[in-house]
């Protein structure tokens, strides 16, 4: 079973109520704090960390001297996270959601794709209550990759207490 504990606006007590109902159980449950932007059950629950990964998504890196400037990387992205300025191309990492389109419309195959950082996932125990959390990178804006990964934990065994983001994330 799974239940989340959400609320349209910070400050609720969202946390408050989902580590209560998480520690009140003995056995057979766990935490996931997916308010990655300011997560904080860990502040309430002290787990013990085990284990931490750095979560990337995928951007694209554009090898020039296969490049022949066509442009369709720029005309199938909806995010203008790819431009064809003069003699350049122009990859706005920040702006990319990882959708890997230039990579496959490139006829030059000159488009790969690199990591980049969103955050860290952490994993932890505290007295039989397993905690996941994630934590985003600061000034980083795409948060719902990183919740996605924190959801990808859930133990459909267990109990799964979810306190939620403060809002749902605009994709």
């Amino acid at each position: 079973m799974i239940i989340s504990i959400a609320s349209g606006k910070g400050g609720t007590g969202k946390t408050t109520v989902a580590t209560n109902l998480a520690v009140s159980f003995e056995t057979g449950v766990q935490i996931l704090d997916c308010d990655v932007e300011e997560p904080n059950a860990h502040l309430f629950i002290h787990p013990d960390i085990k284990e931490s990964k750095t979560i990337t998504t995928p951007v694209p890196k554009v090898d020039m001297e296969k490049c022949n400037l066509c442009g369709k990387c720029g005309e199938i992205c909806q995010f203008k996270a790819i431009v064809v300025i003069g003699e350049t191309v122009l990859p706005f990492h920040e702006l990319c959601h990882g959708c890997g389109g230039c990579v496959l419309v490139c006829p030059e195959k000159a488009i790969t794709e690199t990591g980049r950082e969103l955050g860290v996932v952490e994993i932890g125990h505290r007295n039989g209550l397993e905690f996941v959390h994630g934590r985003l990178r600061v000034g980083e804006a795409m948060s719902p990759p990183l919740i996605d990964k924190v959801r990808e934990y859930t133990d459909t065994n267990k109990l799964t207490i979810i306190d939620a983001p403060r809002e749902p994330p605009v994709l």
